[in-house]
């Protein structure tokens, strides 16, 4: 059996149980060496083979994975954060498909979570916002028009930038095209909960300049949006008011 795992957002004991677990079980490992903590790979058994995809193509991936199938080995495919949110993993599970091979996905703490974690924030806060919307800069991969930056920056709800912190300057211009202004909060996270983690805070008109300043060019997310401002007093949730019964509570 082939296994995609989420190997979580970066700390090496953010991983899922059953990810370790498989890790340790798993003849062969393929790894993104770019992304995910080498850390990690201590929950590899002794005889594993170990593979960086970093430098490898699709194509050579699954020969990996196919080779690994067809001597009875378990593989695991080792991915960044969760696999399902930009995880290239639809093209991999294709190729699979079309060899009859049966896979399985083990998710993963995004790092996106890791990131709202390390800022101590919650992206829907009742009565403030209620919606994430999940996305990346247009860069040298393109995005449908109806997915572009200010298109759905209309909506002025909370927003989670994978894959831009190297278009920052460009992505702050987009977003005010939308609802956001220069004084919406914004954040910068650099490998959230890593042992080198980083963050910045400020606002759309502020954090090009400070995310700069760090030297921050990849690997971080920017999130946008009034859920980082701790000063706005936030309505309390329905779920735990004394007043609005529910079927555990009169």
């Amino acid at each position: 059996m082939i296994y995609f795992v989420g190997a979580g957002c970066g700390a090496p004991d953010l991983i899922t149980v059953r990810g370790a677990n498989l890790l340790k079980e798993a003849d062969v490992v393929v790894w993104a060496g770019s992304l995910v903590n080498p850390e990690l790979l201590k929950n590899c058994a002794e005889n594993a083979e170990i593979f960086d995809s970093a430098r490898m193509t699709l194509e050579e991936t699954t020969e990996i994975l196919v080779n690994a199938e067809r001597n009875g080995k378990k593989c695991v495919r080792l991915h960044t954060g969760d696999p399902s949110i930009f995880g290239a993993i639809r093209e991999q599970m294709d190729e699979l498909k079309k060899r009859g091979i049966g896979y399985e996905i083990v998710p993963g703490v995004s790092s996106m979570f890791g990131a709202a974690a390390s800022l101590k924030a919650e992206f829907t806060v009742p009565e403030l916002t209620q919606t994430v919307i999940i996305t990346r800069m247009e860069g040298r991969t393109p995005v449908p028009e109806r997915e572009k930056i200010r298109e759905l920056a209309k909506h002025g709800s909370t927003m989670v930038l994978f894959l831009s912190s190297s278009m920052i300057p460009s992505l702050v211009e987009e977003l005010l095209e939308g609802a956001y202004t220069k004084n919406t909060p914004a954040a910068v996270v650099y490998k959230a909960t890593w042992s080198d983690e980083k963050i910045v805070r400020g606002t759309l008109g502020t954090i090009s300049s400070l995310a700069a300043a760090e030297g921050i060019t990849k690997t971080a997310l920017v999130l946008v949006g009034d859920f980082l401002d701790g000063s706005i007093e936030a309505a309390k949730s329905r779920l735990y008011d004394a007043t609005f019964p529910t079927e555990f509570r009169k």
